[in-house]
Protein backbone atom coordinates (compact mmCIF):
# COMPACT_ATOMS: atom_id res chain seq x y z
CA UNK A 1 0.00 0.00 0.00
CA UNK A 2 1.33 3.40 -0.98
CA UNK A 3 1.78 5.90 1.91
CA UNK A 4 -0.32 9.03 1.88
CA UNK A 5 1.78 12.13 1.19
CA UNK A 6 0.49 15.55 2.14
CA UNK A 7 0.93 17.98 -0.75
CA UNK A 8 1.67 21.26 1.04
CA UNK A 9 1.99 23.20 -2.23
CA UNK A 10 -1.50 22.11 -3.26
CA UNK A 11 -2.89 23.13 0.15
CA UNK A 12 -1.22 26.55 -0.16
CA UNK A 13 -2.55 27.04 -3.70
CA UNK A 14 -6.05 26.18 -2.53
CA UNK A 15 -5.84 28.50 0.50
CA UNK A 16 -4.68 31.46 -1.61
CA UNK A 17 -7.23 31.01 -4.37
CA UNK A 18 -9.47 34.10 -4.55
CA UNK A 19 -7.38 36.17 -2.15
CA UNK A 20 -5.87 39.66 -2.05
CA UNK A 21 -3.03 40.59 0.27
CA UNK A 22 -2.00 44.03 1.50
CA UNK A 23 1.18 44.84 3.35
CA UNK A 24 0.96 47.74 5.82
CA UNK A 25 3.73 49.69 7.51
CA UNK A 26 2.26 51.27 10.62
CA UNK A 27 4.21 51.98 13.74
CA UNK A 28 1.17 51.23 15.88
CA UNK A 29 0.52 48.54 18.43
CA UNK A 30 -1.61 45.66 17.12
CA UNK A 31 -4.77 46.55 19.00
CA UNK A 32 -4.46 50.27 18.15
CA UNK A 33 -4.11 49.49 14.46
CA UNK A 34 -7.17 47.21 14.50
CA UNK A 35 -9.22 49.70 16.54
CA UNK A 36 -8.38 52.43 14.05
CA UNK A 37 -9.29 50.17 11.11
CA UNK A 38 -12.55 49.19 12.82
CA UNK A 39 -13.47 52.81 13.51
CA UNK A 40 -12.42 54.24 10.14
CA UNK A 41 -13.48 51.46 7.77
CA UNK A 42 -16.40 49.98 9.73
CA UNK A 43 -14.87 46.55 10.30
CA UNK A 44 -15.07 44.52 13.50
CA UNK A 45 -11.61 42.95 13.68
CA UNK A 46 -11.04 40.90 16.81
CA UNK A 47 -8.12 38.78 17.87
CA UNK A 48 -8.85 35.18 16.98
CA UNK A 49 -6.67 32.82 19.06
CA UNK A 50 -8.11 29.79 17.23
CA UNK A 51 -6.16 30.77 14.11
CA UNK A 52 -2.99 32.23 15.63
CA UNK A 53 0.02 31.17 13.60
CA UNK A 54 2.60 29.17 15.54
CA UNK A 55 6.10 28.76 14.13
CA UNK A 56 8.83 26.71 15.76
CA UNK A 57 12.42 27.61 14.97
CA UNK A 58 15.51 25.65 15.86
CA UNK A 59 18.26 27.85 17.24
CA UNK A 60 21.80 26.98 18.23
CA UNK A 61 22.96 27.60 21.76
CA UNK A 62 26.48 28.52 22.82
CA UNK A 63 27.19 24.85 23.47
CA UNK A 64 26.09 24.01 19.88
CA UNK A 65 23.10 22.08 21.11
CA UNK A 66 19.93 22.66 19.14
CA UNK A 67 17.13 24.35 20.99
CA UNK A 68 13.72 25.23 19.68
CA UNK A 69 11.76 28.40 20.24
CA UNK A 70 8.06 28.84 19.53
CA UNK A 71 6.66 32.10 18.15
CA UNK A 72 2.95 32.97 18.23
CA UNK A 73 1.77 35.46 15.62
CA UNK A 74 -1.56 37.14 16.38
CA UNK A 75 -4.31 37.06 13.77
CA UNK A 76 -7.33 39.36 13.84
CA UNK A 77 -10.38 38.39 11.81
CA UNK A 78 -13.67 39.75 10.56
CA UNK A 79 -16.29 38.35 8.22
CA UNK A 80 -18.21 40.38 5.67
CA UNK A 81 -21.28 38.17 5.26
CA UNK A 82 -22.86 40.35 2.59
CA UNK A 83 -19.82 40.12 0.34
CA UNK A 84 -19.01 36.54 1.41
CA UNK A 85 -15.45 37.64 2.24
CA UNK A 86 -13.26 36.93 5.24
CA UNK A 87 -10.65 39.46 6.31
CA UNK A 88 -7.56 38.61 8.33
CA UNK A 89 -4.92 40.93 9.74
CA UNK A 90 -1.68 39.16 10.63
CA UNK A 91 0.97 40.68 12.86
CA UNK A 92 4.20 40.19 10.92
CA UNK A 93 6.75 40.37 13.75
CA UNK A 94 7.02 38.70 17.13
CA UNK A 95 10.11 38.81 19.34
CA UNK A 96 12.40 39.66 16.43
CA UNK A 97 11.06 36.89 14.16
CA UNK A 98 8.94 37.49 11.07
CA UNK A 99 5.93 35.62 9.80
CA UNK A 100 7.00 36.57 6.26
CA UNK A 101 10.76 37.25 6.48
CA UNK A 102 10.82 38.50 2.88
CA UNK A 103 8.63 41.42 4.03
CA UNK A 104 10.46 42.48 7.20
CA UNK A 105 9.49 46.08 6.57
CA UNK A 106 5.76 45.26 6.76
CA UNK A 107 4.19 45.44 10.21
CA UNK A 108 0.81 43.98 9.24
CA UNK A 109 -0.51 41.76 6.47
CA UNK A 110 -4.17 42.08 5.51
CA UNK A 111 -5.54 39.03 3.70
CA UNK A 112 -8.93 39.20 1.98
CA UNK A 113 -10.38 35.82 1.08
CA UNK A 114 -13.68 35.24 -0.68
CA UNK A 115 -15.49 34.02 -3.75
CA UNK A 116 -15.18 37.40 -5.43
CA UNK A 117 -13.35 40.42 -4.07
CA UNK A 118 -14.42 43.66 -5.69
CA UNK A 119 -11.59 45.78 -7.05
CA UNK A 120 -13.37 48.93 -5.85
CA UNK A 121 -13.51 47.57 -2.29
CA UNK A 122 -9.77 46.79 -2.28
CA UNK A 123 -8.99 50.25 -3.71
CA UNK A 124 -11.18 51.88 -1.06
CA UNK A 125 -9.42 49.98 1.74
CA UNK A 126 -5.97 50.88 0.38
CA UNK A 127 -6.81 54.56 -0.04
CA UNK A 128 -8.46 54.85 3.38
CA UNK A 129 -5.53 53.11 5.06
CA UNK A 130 -3.07 55.47 3.37
CA UNK A 131 -4.92 58.43 4.86
CA UNK A 132 -5.11 57.04 8.40
CA UNK A 133 -2.93 58.46 11.15
CA UNK A 134 0.19 56.40 11.78
CA UNK A 135 0.14 54.54 8.46
CA UNK A 136 3.35 54.98 6.51
CA UNK A 137 2.84 52.60 3.58
CA UNK A 138 0.19 50.36 2.05
CA UNK A 139 1.15 48.04 -0.79
CA UNK A 140 -0.65 45.21 -2.52
CA UNK A 141 1.40 42.01 -2.57
CA UNK A 142 1.07 39.21 -5.08
CA UNK A 143 1.42 35.51 -4.36
CA UNK A 144 4.50 35.40 -6.57
CA UNK A 145 6.30 37.92 -4.35
CA UNK A 146 6.58 35.79 -1.25
CA UNK A 147 8.21 32.46 -0.60
CA UNK A 148 6.78 31.68 2.83
CA UNK A 149 3.11 32.02 2.03
CA UNK A 150 2.47 28.74 3.81
CA UNK A 151 3.09 30.66 7.04
CA UNK A 152 -0.20 32.50 6.45
CA UNK A 153 -2.30 29.39 5.87
CA UNK A 154 -4.27 28.02 8.79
Amino acid sequence: MKPFVLDVELINEDFFENTRLLGVVARLENYKFCLQVNHTLGFDFRMDPTIDIIIKKTISTKKNQPNSKTYHFDVYSDEDKLANTNHYIYVNMREGEYLLPEFKHMDFLWLMKGDYIEEEKVDHIKETLRNMKGIQLVAELTNEQFKNKGNLAF
